[in-house]
């Protein structure tokens, strides 16, 4: 008797699942608590579901060892707990779900498909179900453990590769272990750009959690720290460039100024219902031919384009009213000649924006406080503007043309990024951008954002539920 058992316990010792599928699956409950200096606890109540795969066991002695295979599935009921610890590797947040327990309120195991096995087979079913059953469970956490890590890298890569477009990165590495405390878990990243090799430097951050309200689940903040040297690649990569050419001109054109218009632009409006655009031709090419090149822009009678850019890297500072950009812009207005432009001017730019976002869509609102002329000059007559008329109808032009033009542009096309990066993939509830007075934004929404934090992330998941 001693013998036969002794060679049951060596058919045990050789039991192997090599590979194990799972379907039919179900949670009943699950439950979520951040535990200070800890970790995280997560407990998975009244999880069904079927295992299947193939025991590889062997009966051995110290003469011979005789393998087998057997195809197995397996019912069962579980109660799964598992307490992940998170710590700081290779830049990255990794998860460690070592702390894995599983207790098992119903554990039918069948060979090769026999439910109602007999009597021999039975008592082989009963002698290996404990082995089987401590597999199993082994495998499980196994597997736990290694999808934990994958998820981890997934959620990283995918912030990363959201912060990135062509040769424009965001390195978001982790440069200490998360803090858990009992309502949020906090990150530092480093949130560095890299453009052309060249890689950003910040100084330590001003900001902490006490700044933050708890009534929202997901918190992300970006300091101006981050922001500058972003936008400045942006520059640098030629983002900052538009063009408006045609029937789009000619209709932002049409918006009312207070201003006093130039000569040409006035004779444009009162004698355009009159004349056809031959006679005007003629009538402006005997006054005056710069008069005439730009009446022929408004008038249609030759393809006008007008070419904007940042001349000079844009700065940003952010307060309570928003976040103020600085920009130096260039104009060029081309009237049938596209080697020298009609009328050519720079100006500086002060505005005060803030931004929302809902429908999956982005939206600016920006308040000009202070627009000027630097420059203004027709290039083709090699003459400069000097006539404070002239130069005021530009400068208004630019804030009520050129300004909510070029907001409205970067609202369509930032949006585009989101959504190339797989922003709108997600909903985002009720979103709110704050702008603080320590120079930094942060985001707060409900459920889920794409957006990871660049370098540090608040995250209150005291109510989170699955």
């Amino acid at each position: 008797m001693y013998q036969q058992h002794n060679r049951l316990l060596q058919v045990c010792s050789l039991c192997d699942l090599p590979s194990l599928e799972i379907y039919n699956l179900s949670i009943g409950r699950s439950d979520f608590e951040l535990r200070s200096g800890e970790g995280i606890g997560l407990e998975i109540n009244n999880v069904s579901a079927v295992f299947s795969g193939t025991i590889q066991y062997g009966y051995g002695s110290w003469l011979m060892n005789v393998g087998h295979r057997l195809d197995f599935e397996v019912e069962t009921q579980i109660d799964l707990g598992i307490n992940p610890k998170l710590y700081c590797g290779n830049s990255k947040v990794a998860a460690d779900t070592s702390d894995c327990y599983l207790n098992f309120h119903k554990f039918r195991l069948y060979l090769e498909g026999d439910k109602e096995p007999n009597w021999l087979k039975k008592l082989f079913t009963d002698f290996i179900t404990f082995t089987v059953k401590l597999v199993v469970k082994g495998q499980i956490c196994k597997e736990i453990n290694k999808l934990a890590d994958i998820l981890a890298e997934f959620i990283q890569d995918t912030a990363a590769d959201f912060l990135s477009d062509g040769g424009i990165s965001v390195d978001i590495g982790v440069t200490t272990t998360p803090l858990i405390t009992a309502n949020y878990i906090e990150s530092y990243h480093k949130g560095l750009t890299t453009y052309l090799n060249l890689t950003s430097v910040i100084n330590a951050s001003v900001f902490h959690p006490d700044h933050l309200t708890e009534n929202r689940m997901l918190y992300f903040w970006f300091s101006d720290e981050v922001f500058k040297p972003l936008i400045a690649a942006a520059h640098h990569d030629g983002r900052f460039q538009l063009n408006i050419s045609s029937e789009e001109l000619k209709t932002l054109f049409e918006t009312n100024l207070s201003s006093i218009k130039p000569e040409y632009v006035e004779k444009v409006i009162i004698i355009k219902k009159h004349f056809p655009r031959s006679v005007l031709f003629i009538y402006f090419q005997i006054r005056d031919a710069a008069l005439c090149l730009a009446a022929q822009c408004l008038l249609g009678s030759a393809s006008p384009e007008l070419r904007a850019w940042s001349s000079s890297v844009p700065t940003l500072n952010t307060s309570t009213v928003g976040t103020s950009v600085w920009a130096q812009a260039t104009g060029e207005l081309y009237c049938g000649s596209r080697s020298k432009p009609t009328l050519s001017f720079q100006t500086n730019i002060a505005v005060d924006v803030t931004a929302s976002y809902a429908d999956k869509k982005l939206f600016l609102h920006g308040k000009p406080r202070q627009i000027s002329v630097i420059r203004a000059e027709l290039p083709q007559q090699n003459t400069l503007i000097n006539d404070e008329a002239q130069v005021e109808f530009i400068r208004e032009a630019v804030e009520k043309i050129g300004v909510p033009k070029v907001l409205s542009v970067l609202e369509v096309e930032i949006t585009r990024l989101m959504d190339k990066q797989g922003a709108n993939l997600f909903d985002i509830i009720d979103p709110e951008v704050l702008h603080q007075e320590v120079r930094y934004v942060f985001y707060s929404s409900f459920f889920v954002c794409v957006c990871i934090n660049v370098q540090y992330l608040h995250c209150d998941l005291s109510s989170l539920v699955l």
